[in-house]
């Protein structure tokens, strides 16, 4: 059975924006649908890491290309709860047409969603499941879904069809990076500082509110680095010194499921 989240310490902040009052009218809130990171992502690079269960226990596997461990994926090795949660979602849509996918997330999906993000942990894994996130998208004009992405092929085959209420972003980080600037789409990338993300003339989102409102799809801005980094790597030492300089850059660790 599939099951949305309730929104983490930086997704709550959503509802503080005023752009966005119109999705959460009636009290409706802001949720996330995840899938277990790294398995259901078929382009990571940079951040590709993958939680391997063998014999009751979890272990944390990064990939061969791996410069800054994917924060979700540390998440999944420390709580058993939002392990199988993830991992139960991505069984549920896994191997079904773009319409039984549909269903499926129809039918989980909260009455009182107002803002969606998909994925928190995962990204689109199929073209079929893709789609599904774009049928649901027209089938609730009401409601607003965001994304960030390194499935940039799946985008870019539906780009001519993409409601105005699916906002995307396209991850920095991954195999398809050439096609973020050829074809023109709109991007953030992981900075490793203040510094970096005003060199590269970018704001940086705290947020989560440049990847959601509508208005601003078409306008790049920068991450913190964040989550647990391999100890030894250029990413855990950024993350020392933004902790250094005691620079907010990482969110509550509980994650709250539906």
């Amino acid at each position: 059975m599939l099951k949305y989240s309730k929104a983490n310490s930086k997704l709550e902040e959503l509802i503080q924006v005023a752009e966005l009052q119109q999705f959460l009218e009636g009290k409706r809130k802001v949720y996330s649908l995840d899938l277990l990171s790294g398995f259901s992502c078929p382009f990571a690079k940079d951040c590709l890491s993958k939680v391997v269960e063998k014999d009751g226990k979890r272990t944390l596997v990064d990939g061969p290309h791996t410069l800054f461990r994917c924060f979700s994926a540390s998440q999944e090795v420390q709580y058993t709860n939002t392990y199988n949660l993830r991992k139960r979602n991505f069984e549920a849509v896994k191997g079904l047409s773009v319409v039984e996918m549909f269903e499926v997330i129809r039918a989980a999906m909260p009455k009182n969603l107002g803002i969606c993000r998909i994925h928190v942990a995962g990204d689109f894994f199929s073209q079929n499941y893709f789609d599904a996130w774009v049928m649901m998208a027209k089938a609730h004009p009401d409601r607003l879904f965001y994304a960030y992405t390194k499935s940039l092929t799946y985008w870019l085959r539906r780009r001519d069809d993409i409601p105005e209420n699916l906002v995307l972003t396209a991850s920095f980080g991954g195999r398809l990076d050439s096609k973020i600037e050829t074809e023109k789409l709109r991007s953030s990338v992981v900075v490793y500082s203040v510094q970096e993300a005003i060199d590269k003339g970018l704001e940086i989102d705290h947020t989560d509110e440049h990847a959601a409102i509508p208005s601003t799809r078409d306008q790049d801005f920068a991450l913190l680095i964040h989550g647990t980094q391999p100890k030894g790597s250029v990413a855990g030492a950024a993350i020392k010194e933004l902790k250094r300089k005691n620079v907010k850059f990482s969110y509550s660790r509980k994650v709250v499921n539906v």
